[in-house]
């Protein structure tokens, strides 16, 4: 699509202009050279790699974007490898000074030591990141457990640990650079209508195929190649005036605006058919397509306090070791001790603010053999959800994270498109834990709030104009997952649709969506997997839609019509509505009912307006998973 093309090169343009000395993520030698130069620098405090680390943060953010947003038939394979060479790169680099920076925290210990108990406590609390760390410079065995104040972070060391040379550090990355990346499709998506039933094709090959004439005795065709479709309307009758042609020219032209899939999109509606994937067995392994962490991770190391500055005679005398940031073996590492047990180590975590729990979430560690997500290790985990705090035991120190069913909020109890003025709507979605609003306005959304039993939560994120991939993934972040991937379907009850009914909907909807309102019916359950049912209402007002107003509409991609039935009535009936009749698109069928206010409005309706309905819209998939 042009015009997507012509903001990805403005935004570039944008970012060269800033001058701001900030590298291109995309250019490969902008960002090697940013890693060199930060990886050759030392001895940096950790204030320093806090606010570098933001940045490092928001170039890993730009990458992800790229990723996600950019059309498959754009992103090569070398193209991917690259970007997620980088993103590895940049986690690794992050983490490396973290280490440097607390290695030269620790070098100098006593002079953060407490009043109190003589030991060393920093606590720095940042948008991104929690970092805690104490050191035991008293090695008194009374104050083997400890709470950070600040943070609500804390621990309780067995007797052999807090007599030790010994520090523990608590960072907890609002972010998480430890799970595998997620999974970029690559694969061109093409939705084809045959005579005797409708598909879905997948092409494995980034390759562009050349197009293929298809002749149907249908009026229209719709074909969606990679990110690229087109769809043609072509009246049934040879009566229409010149000025609703024209209508008709303008919204063909406007509907390929909504024609491309991105990667994100893709990835919904991949059907995952790989025979040589591993399925998880172990029950102790985290499945990460059922479940997802929350919530960032808690890094908890136990280090070794090098020595310390000594006054000696007006000298400041310190004993240099040039062996990095050392580790403290706990159980110690040895042939005679692997059957032995050893005291469990204690931990209290606080929980982010800035994410929901809709239920108690699992406590997992991290394998860095098997890269996944164990529960095992862990043992008496005690939640304390309204004060968002937890405790638990474990065998030794390790990488934790929370982990929460991925599906909770689906399947939706009921979905609706509501347009609210011009190029603006108001699309919300309810599940069974939580409500959420979402206000798109020209080719931006908004959060408008998500309530939870009767509250409303994420004030973070609400109030702030962002594109769609984007509050997708904040969204997803914060706890609140209403956009299911590639594997939902093994884990949710779905109401099963054609891909050709379906994507072809959501394109139609959006077409119209500035003067009218869409919303759940309960027949979409009943119609059968070739149609998609929902209710329809010309909207011009802002305030919401009475049951009186809603007509309900079932459409297979090829044909529309309205139904007699509403949503009260006792049976599910394919019988038209009176004086009504089939169209080949929904588009056509909403016209022959609409007022020239509404259809005036569609015809000057944004293609950016347009586009960002379409990408929520199968974001969502809320034809198939309400």
């Amino acid at each position: 699509m042009q015009w997507k093309a012509d903001y990805r090169a403005h935004a570039k343009w944008e970012h060269y202009m800033q001058c701001d000395g900030s590298p291109d993520p995309a250019v490969p030698q902008e960002i090697n050279t940013f890693m060199t130069l930060w990886r050759e620098n030392k001895n940096e405090d950790i204030e320093f790699v806090i606010e570098k680390g933001n940045q490092v943060l928001n170039l890993i953010k730009k990458l992800d974007f790229l990723l996600l947003d950019t059309p498959p038939n754009e992103l090569t394979e070398k193209i991917i490898a690259q970007y997620q060479e980088s993103i590895l790169e940049l986690q690794s680099l992050l983490h490396q000074k973290y280490n440097e920076a607390t290695e030269h925290l620790l070098k100098k210990a006593n002079t953060y030591a407490d009043s109190d108990s003589g030991n060393m406590e920093v606590v720095i609390k940042d948008k991104n990141i929690t970092f805690c760390i104490w050191g035991n410079l008293k090695k008194n065995p009374r104050f083997g457990h400890h709470m950070f104040s600040d943070a609500e972070n804390g621990f309780d060391l067995p007797k052999a640990v807090a007599t030790s040379d010994v520090a523990v550090r608590i960072l907890h990355t609002h972010y998480d650079h430890i799970s595998p990346l997620p999974h970029v499709p690559t694969l061109h998506l093409k939705v084809d209508a045959p005579e005797s039933k409708q598909k879905i094709t997948l092409f494995c090959d980034m390759k562009e195929e050349e197009e293929k004439e298809v002749e149907q005795e249908s009026e229209d065709q719709l074909v969606t190649e990679g990110r690229k479709s087109t769809i043609s309307f072509k009246d049934n009758t040879k009566n229409d005036t010149d000025e609703n042609e024209k209508l008709e020219e303008e919204s063909d032209k406007k509907l390929e605006s909504v024609s491309t899939i991105s990667g994100v999109q893709i990835a919904s509606l991949e059907v995952a058919t790989d025979e040589n994937e591993e399925e998880i067995i172990d029950e102790n392994v985290v499945d990460l397509h059922q479940f997802t962490p929350v919530g960032g991770v808690y890094l908890i190391d136990a280090l070794k306090l090098p020595p310390q500055a000594k006054q000696i005679n007006g000298w400041t005398m310190v004993e240099l070791l040039d062996l990095g940031l050392e580790m403290y073996p706990y159980p110690p590492e040895s042939e005679e001790t692997n059957d032995a047990t050893y005291p469990r180590i204690g931990v209290t975590l606080r929980l982010l603010d800035s994410v929901i729990f809709f239920e108690e979430p699992l406590v997992a560690r991290w394998d860095s053999a098997g890269k996944q997500w164990r529960t095992d290790g862990i043992n008496d985990i005690k939640y304390k959800m309204k004060e968002k705090q937890i405790s638990f035991d474990m065998d030794a120190f390790y990488t934790i994270t929370l982990i929460q069913d991925a599906h909770l909020n689906m399947p939706y109890q009921s979905w609706e498109l509501r347009p609210t003025g011009t190029d603006e709507l108001l699309f919300t979605v309810v599940t069974a834990f939580a409500e959420v609003q979402m206000q798109i306005k020209g080719n931006q959304c908004m959060l408008s709030s998500v309530i939870v039993d009767g509250g409303e939560q994420l004030s973070h994120l609400t109030g702030r104009w962002t594109s769609p991939v984007s509050l997708t993934v904040a969204l997803k972040k914060a706890g609140v997952n209403i956009f299911p991937s590639d594997y939902s379907h093994k884990f949710v009850c779905v109401n099963k649709k054609t891909p050709l009914a379906e994507i072809t909907a959501y394109q139609q909807m959006a077409l119209v969506a500035s003067a009218f309102a869409f919303s759940w019916s309960k027949w979409n359950l009943v119609s059968g997997q070739d149609q998609v049912v929902f209710k329809v209402s010309e909207h011009l007002k802002t305030d919401t839609v009475t049951e009186e107003d809603w007509s309900l509409y079932m459409f297979n991609g090829q044909r529309a019509q309205r139904l007699k039935i509403n949503e009260s009535s006792e049976a599910f009936s394919e019988e038209l509505a009176s004086n009504t009749e089939f169209h080949s698109t929904l588009y056509h069928l909403i016209k022959d009912f609409a007022s020239e206010e509404a259809l005036e409005k569609v015809k000057k309706t944004s293609c950016l307006f347009i586009d960002a309905v379409y990408q929520l819209l199968i974001a969502t998939r809320v034809l198939t998973y309400s």
